[in-house]
């Protein structure tokens, strides 16, 4: 049929306006809410095109986010979306850095971090619950991490040794001021190894899993004497898997099977601050109410174990998830959110210090300082050395 030419120009036109609206729609979100037609009217939608992605995708451009390398690839989890997904996991019994929230989420320094580099980031964070010892195992990276069932899991010491044959680490999240020490028992109020001895001959705990790693009390000097430690013997634990690893060890002092433990100078505070809060903690406070009475630390300040602080997070070596969170960390690093999430979780002083942190007089705790600064006493948990 032939069109007169009048009715040729409408038809034309009709088409065009079509063509353009077809345009218009693919480049709306399903939400009804206006858009800007490449012209740059203001036009109005209704058909629900879920194109929430790219639209998400130019607000982040027009932000600033930082466009990062794909996340590898996990078995059973999409990574199709037009951001990498990237799957943490942690325990909850590590304060301040996991726990769960009031609103029974996980929490903590170390969740909120992974969180928080969303805003600086093309990045999509997913936070998973595990136990540690699927992350990382007696020196053995731990099957969870192994297998796959996530990218990584957070809040680890970058320790030397062990860690280092199997693990890639991402970039820090806080400085090395992890300090390790060295806890022994109190009788009478006095340790049965004090500051000075260099462990030749005594038995030795260590938390299972846990930083500092057994291995690296071998390159420990005795800050107390500048001495190695040498000549002692390890004893093995083997935690059930609904056993806190921390009170295991600290079990294994107080029944005299050990003389000393390695451990986190700061692990017996921040246990016994928690359960002086709420006796009703993931560990035992029955057990972590004795610090300062029944057993305390007679070195701190251990730092020469470590190869980098705190880290977002382990992954098996060689994953290339380092690639993927390094421009991530070290842009929230430098952002007023990090300073704040320092406040929130009263750790000013052990953050990273970038332009939005005031100048720090809080007074450094005992935990962090080496023995030989000391003044406190056995009773406050931190004995000093020996005169």
């Amino acid at each position: 049929m032939k069109l007169s030419l009048p009715t040729f120009i409408l038809a034309a036109a009709t088409l065009q306006a079509e063509s353009s609206n077809a345009r218009l729609y693919a480049s709306s979100t399903n939400d009804g809410h206006t858009l800007t037609s490449p012209r740059g009217d203001i036009g109005s939608t209704s058909m629900p095109v879920n194109t929430r992605a790219m639209k998400s995708s130019k607000t982040d451009k027009s932000r600033g986010k930082i466009d990062v390398p794909a996340s590898p690839p996990l078995l059973g989890v999409s990574n199709s979306g037009s951001k990498p997904k990237v799957i943490l996991a942690q325990d909850t019994n590590y304060p301040p850095f996991t726990g769960i929230g009031t609103d029974l989420g996980l929490t903590g320094f170390g969740p909120d971090f992974a969180m928080g580099i969303e805003e600086v980031c093309n990045i999509d964070i997913t936070l998973v619950q595990t136990s540690w010892s699927e992350c990382w195992g007696d020196n053995v990276i731990g099957n969870g991490l192994l297998s796959g069932y996530y990218h990584g899991c957070t809040t680890y010491t970058g320790t030397k040794g062990v860690r280092q044959r199997y693990l890639e680490f991402s970039a820090p999240i806080l400085p090395m001021n992890k300090a390790a020490g060295i806890l022994t028992r109190l009788v009478k109020g006095e340790p049965v190894v004090d500051g000075s001895n260099s462990l030749d001959g005594v038995n030795v705990g260590d938390v299972v899993g846990w930083a500092p790693t057994a291995d690296v009390l071998a390159i420990s000097k005795n800050l107390c004497t500048g001495d190695f430690y040498s000549g002692y013997t390890l004893i093995p634990n083997t935690p059930e898997s609904d056993e806190n690893e921390n009170d295991v060890a600290l079990s294994q002092l107080l029944n005299e099977t050990v003389d000393a433990l390695w451990i986190y100078a700061d692990q017996a505070a921040s246990y016994k601050a928690a359960c002086d809060i709420d006796n009703v903690q993931e560990w035992d406070c029955d057990l972590w109410s004795k610090f300062g009475t029944d057993f305390a630390y007679v070195q701190t300040g251990f730092y020469d174990y470590m190869e980098s602080g705190t880290t977002l997070a382990i992954s098996k070596k060689g994953s290339g998830l380092a690639d993927t969170l390094n421009p991530c960390i070290e842009a929230f690093i430098k952002t007023k959110s990090y300073k704040d999430l320092c406040t929130k979780y009263d750790m000013e002083g052990a953050c990273f210090q970038n332009e939005f942190f005031d100048k720090s007089d809080k007074e450094v705790m005992p935990y962090s300082l080496p023995t030989n600064e000391l003044t406190t006493s056995c009773s406050d948990g931190y004995c000093p050395c020996p005169p």
